[in-house]
């Protein structure tokens, strides 16, 4: 076991923090941001109309379920 994790586990779990620690390390670039009086992004979709379709869907797809589970019975 011990051999297993100085050869395989180590430099597998210190390659995975070198890499994630140079990703965060890279910030982005400062933008100047909106003016004021801008106006918003055109292609700004609302969250709410996704999220209660799929809402729907999960409650349709529950309700499916648990009458085909039902009928076996």
């Amino acid at each position: 076991m011990k051999s297993f994790f100085l050869k395989t586990l180590l430099p597998s779990l210190l390659l995975v923090l070198a890499t994630t620690a140079l990703a965060l390390a890279q910030g982005e670039p400062p933008t100047g941001g909106p003016t004021p009086g801008t106006p918003p992004n055109p292609t700004a979709v609302p969250i709410d109309g996704g999220i209660s379709l799929l809402l729907a869907g999960g409650v349709a797809y529950g309700v499916k379920r648990l009458r085909n589970r039902r009928r076996k019975v």
